[in-house]
C-alpha cells in the first residue's frame, strides 16, 4: 500500500496566526522581550522546547520552561473559548480524499501535541481519513526520524512505498533520514528554494498539484 504522511501546521491547516499570539504571550509572561514574528513562523514543525531554544538561545533553562508551559496554556485556552483559527488549506480535503479513493494510507507527522493535532483534525471532520497521528510527546524533535517511522509502522508501509509531504526543511531533513521520498509544498512556511536544498524531489505548488504528482504516478 501507498502512504501519505503529512505535516499538519503550514501542510494541513495554517496555524501561523494562533502560533505567533501564544509564542509572544508565552515570551511576556516569562519575562523575555517578545520574538519576531517571521521567526516563529520559521520554527513551526519544531518540537516546543526545541522551538523555544531556538527563539531564545541565551534564555535561563528555567525561563526556556516557563515559556513552554505558558504557551501551552495560551493555545489551549484559545481552543476552550472558541477562538482557535487554524483553517484547512484550500484544496486539502479534497486531496486527502482522492488518496483515500486511490487506496492510500495517510498519516500525520507534526511538531503539535498529540492533544492537539487530535483536536485539529477533529475540527476538520478528517478522523475517518487517517490510519495513524504522530504528535510531539511521543516522539524526538524533527528531523529526527523517530515519528515517521512510527507512522510508517502503524500504516504497515515501506520507506520505499512511503511520501512525507511537508513546507518546512525540519519535514524534508526528517524524510531523508528515514529513507522516504520527500515532496515540499509552496503554501506553509519555508520557501521552495529552501525545501529544495533541504533535499525535496519537487515541490507542489498547489494541493491539486500535490494531488498531480501522486496519483500521476
Amino acid at each position: 500500500m501507498r502512504c501519505a504522511v503529512f505535516d499538519c501546521d503550514g501542510t494541513l491547516v495554517d496555524g501561523q496566526a494562533a502560533v505567533c499570539d501564544s509564542m509572544v504571550a508565552a515570551f511576556a509572561q516569562a519575562g523575555l522581550p517578545a520574538p519576531d514574528r517571521n521567526a516563529v513562523r520559521r520554527i513551526v514543525g519544531l518540537s516546543l522546547p526545541q522551538a523555544v531554544v531556538q527563539l531564545a538561545p541565551d534564555a535561563a533553562q528555567e525561563q526556556a520552561t516557563a515559556v513552554v508551559e505558558s504557551y501551552k496554556a495560551s493555545f489551549r485556552a484559545t481552543r476552550e473559548r472558541g477562538a482557535l483559527q487554524e483553517p484547512l488549506y484550500a484544496g486539502i480535503r479534497e486531496t486527502l480524499r482522492a488518496l483515500r479513493g486511490a487506496d492510500w494510507s495517510l498519516a500525520v507527522a507534526t511538531g503539535k501535541s498529540d492533544r492537539g493535532l487530535r483536536a485539529t483534525i477533529a475540527t476538520h471532520g478528517l478522523e475517518d481519513l487517517f490510519d495513524s497521528l504522530q504528535g510531539a510527546d511521543r516522539h524526538p524533535s524533527k528531523p529526527h526520524p523517530a515519528m515517521l517511522e512510527a507512522a510508517l509502522v502503524e500504516c504497515v508501509a515501506t520507506p520505499a512505498d512511503a511520501v512525507m509531504i511537508g513546507d518546512t526543511s525540519f519535514d524534508i531533513e526528517m524524510a531523508k533520514a528515514a529513507g522516504v521520498r520527500a515532496i515540499g509544498v509552496a503554501w506553509g512556511y519555508h520557501e521552495p528554494e529552501e525545501l529544495l536544498h533541504a533535499g525535496a524531489d519537487i515541490v507542489a505548488q498547489t494541493p491539486a498539484h500535490l494531488t498531480e504528482i501522486l496519483l500521476g504516478e
